[in-house]
């Protein structure tokens, strides 16, 4: 795990996400604090048939981490797709929630892949290449660097013939306190999630993180206008795994995730920068989340 013997040492966020993880996020995004998911959900009800006529008939949608599928039941509603493929890296959950969109859209084809965002994804060569729509909704953009988001849009734009489009929802720059909340929730559930990677990783790799001595700790930097997300060693204490092992002080760091937010002409810049093209941009009254169409 080449990510802990960094300066500074870090976890990439796809470790979050095993089964418990998944769960856990889930959990999350029903939080009072926690504004995205229901932010994004009003944007979707208020322009969601604007929208949808900008968007092929019968096209076929393919969902960047998809986790529960949830978001793909409004879509669904919306766009009438012939055909579902959702992405993502966890596959009992993904496969799970797949099963549950198929029940209740028995006419639905539905598609999983179990596949690293980070990488370029492998489509079955069976899935339809035109009229796709990728959806990438809840903000997860904003996990990757810039640089990185822009390579994951070019990623997404690659999948697309010219009659394709993206859908993919943005959290925007705001109030520190609301953002400071928001990751940072009263159950603590954000911790848990945090906390959870390391569980993830005595799995994987055989390490020895003892929970109970690392904390979550979560907050604004504003020079890089994104959520930065730590654990946080409550002692000095020793981290083996197979092949390696690290001393960490107490007060040391290891990054775990950031959450960039952005402005909407910095993103409508990304997506350009992509090769996109028509950009359209919905927001909510407050302007606290945006979703964005853009056209291959």
């Amino acid at each position: 795990m080449s990510g802990l013997s960094r300066e500074p040492p870090m976890i990439p966020p796809k470790y979050f996400y095993d089964s418990h993880g998944s769960m856990l996020f889930e959990r999350i995004t029903r939080l009072p604090e926690y504004y995205p998911t229901r932010t994004e959900r009003s944007i979707m009800g208020t322009h969601g048939r604007d929208m949808a006529q900008r968007i092929p008939a019968e096209s076929t949608v393919i969902e960047l981490g998809a986790g529960n599928c949830e978001k793909a039941h409004e879509l669904c509603s919306l766009i009438r797709p012939a055909c579902y493929v959702p992405i993502d890296i966890s596959a009992d959950f993904l496969h799970d929630a797949a099963q549950a969109l198929r029940d209740a859209h028995p006419t639905l084809d539905v598609r999983p892949v179990v596949a690293d965002l980070a990488a370029d994804i492998d489509l079955d060569g069976e899935v339809p290449a035109e009229r796709r729509l990728v959806f990438y909704p809840g903000s997860s953009i904003g996990n990757f660097e810039p640089d990185d988001a822009a390579g994951l849009l070019s990623r997404s734009r690659r999948l697309l013939d010219g009659d394709g489009a993206m859908l993919v929802g943005v959290d925007l720059v705001k109030e520190e306190s609301v953002l400071h909340a928001a990751y940072n929730d009263a159950e603590n559930v954000t911790a848990a999630f945090n906390l959870n990677a390391l569980a993830h990783l005595n799995r994987l790799i055989g390490s020895n993180f003892d929970l109970r001595e690392w904390r979550h700790h979560a907050f604004f930097n504003h020079a890089r206008s994104r959520i930065e997300m730590h654990l946080e060693a409550l002692v000095d204490t020793t981290v083996a795994w197979m092949g390696g092992e690290r001393r960490f002080r107490r007060g040391e760091r290891i990054h775990t995730e950031n959450s960039y937010k952005y402005g909407i002409e910095d993103f409508a810049g990304l997506l350009d920068r992509a090769g996109f093209s028509s950009i359209v941009c919905w927001t909510d009254p407050r302007r606290w989340f945006a979703v964005f169409l853009a056209h291959a």
